[in-house]
């Protein structure tokens, strides 16, 4: 896990972790295999049970490094359709600000876990500093996911994700910002 991330005692809703699972439709293959190998085993239609973060965090790490890049974007993009979310989301316009509240609905317990850090800009298009523990292709991922699932009412029909200078967190970063445009 990155450094200054500390999330020992911090545990992610199982309604999250079928996104892992739902990028690719199964209920057996790799991806459940790396899920298991690090203690992470769900039961069909389990929507409300709490896994540690810490398994989460290594199992897409080893995701990364078996199967791929695209898949943890892949796992991003499932996210949306099995997260909690607050009231009254009508449009990508309306979750930005709110994703962080999203992120901390699904986790719970004691720790620094980061989040997402919002900053409109002109016209459709905002700041997004995501110092979380989760993968840089994971965040792009679920940002795509949620523009899709809320389109914004200007006429975009595609999201633009720029990654900032900073750095990254695939390179040992403490966070990655995009500049989003739509």
């Amino acid at each position: 896990m990155r450094r200054g991330i500390r999330a020992s005692d911090v545990e992610v809703l199982s309604l999250n972790v079928h996104s892992l699972l739902g990028a690719f439709n199964l209920q057996e293959g790799e991806v459940q295999r790396i899920l298991a190998s690090h203690g992470v085993m769900m039961e069909p239609g389990d929507v409300r049970s709490w896994f540690p973060l810490e398994a989460i965090i290594r199992s897409l790490e080893e995701i990364r490094v078996r199967i791929g890049t695209q898949t943890l974007r892949a796992i991003g993009h499932q996210v949306p359709r099995n997260t909690v979310l607050p009231p009254h989301i009508e449009s990508f316009v309306t979750i930005l600000p709110l994703l962080n509240d999203t992120y901390r609905m699904n986790h719970r317990g004691e720790g620094d876990i980061g989040g997402y850090h919002y900053q409109p800009l002109e016209k459709n298009s905002a700041w997004l500093r995501c110092d979380n523990p989760y993968p840089c292709e994971f965040d792009q991922g679920l940002l795509e996911a949620f523009h899709a699932r809320f389109p914004p009412k200007s006429n975009a029909f595609r999201l633009r994700i720029e990654h900032g200078p900073e750095g990254c967190r695939a390179t040992g970063a403490e966070a990655c910002a995009y500049l989003l445009k739509w």
